[in-house]
């Protein structure tokens, strides 16, 4: 069988995957006050960043119509593999699910499967990882769901934010509790619980947050010698870098990652912010 795989544009498939397998990432748009970014290759990290930093509001996105998902879904492939951003975080889930039901009125024959990713960014790029490599095993259409399903629920991933403005912007922190975060130099480290954001501890210092992120992921997941570490920063390859440090100093993974983020992750992680998915 030939195989596609289809994802929202908060994926920011690998250079390696992309190059060799048949993937489409769909747009969302993003707008920034009158600013709209559509967030393909056309998409401007620097200034979109910039704009947001000048916006006193919070961006706001819209994610992709159906239509545009069964564009996505076009093509020789026999079977399509879709992955979204959690359906807790976006419409997008729902999009591509109504788009599937549609198509598959009119292509009966084609089998397509839409993972809910709970999760984001790297999240979704290792879902369609994992399937892609089910698939080059040879196994069948209702095996690689089965299985690329049991790995999506066992996924982890966390998140440290260097600033808190994306948090008080859309309401979730109040501008007094920002401010003396701010201050005091607080980072959260957050994590994805089945596709909801959870904060799981606090820190004084970026270096300190990141640390405790490595230790809580890898606690989370004790045995990562099968796992693939994808680590996404947003305008931060040093940092990057000094995280997947820390990480191979204490476990060892079958495969690492370091991918800057496209539009929708850098608009939630905001500038300087690393997310990890293990």
């Amino acid at each position: 069988m030939k195989y596609k795989y289809v994802a929202d544009s908060c994926c920011e498939f690998p250079d390696f995957f992309a190059e060799t397998h048949d993937c489409v990432r769909v747009p969302l748009t993003i707008m920034v006050g009158s600013d709209t970014f559509i967030d393909d290759d056309t998409f401007n990290q620097a200034e979109f960043l910039k704009k947001v930093a000048e916006y006193p509001k919070c961006p706001k996105s819209s994610c992709p119509s159906p239509e545009s998902y069964m564009k996505a879904f076009d093509g020789d492939a026999d079977a399509v593999f879709v992955t979204t951003l959690s359906a807790d975080l976006s419409g997008s889930y729902n999009s591509a699910m109504l788009a599937r039901e549609l198509y598959l009125e009119e292509n009966p024959k084609k089998k397509i499967h839409v993972f809910n990713s709970e999760s984001a960014s790297g999240g979704e790029a290792q879902i369609l990882m994992k399937a892609a490599e089910l698939a080059e095993q040879g196994l069948s259409f209702e095996e690689i769901v089965e299985k690329t399903t049991e790995f999506a629920r066992s996924q982890q991933t966390y998140f440290v934010l260097e600033s808190l403005e994306t948090l008080r912007k859309n309401g979730r922190l109040s501008a007094m509790k920002a401010l003396a975060a701010t201050a005091l130099n607080i980072k959260p480290v957050c994590k994805s619980n089945h596709g909801v954001i959870e904060q799981v501890a606090i820190a004084r210092g970026m270096k300190k947050a990141l640390d405790k992120m490595v230790d809580m992921s890898l606690e989370a997941v004790p045995d990562t010698k099968d796992r693939t570490l994808y680590i996404s920063h947003v305008n931060c390859k040093e940092r990057a870098e000094k995280v997947l440090a820390s990480y191979v100093a204490k476990a060892e993974f079958a495969r690492t990652i370091i991918n800057d983020t496209a539009g929708i992750s850098s608009m939630y992680a905001n500038d300087g912010g690393i997310i990890v998915t293990i």
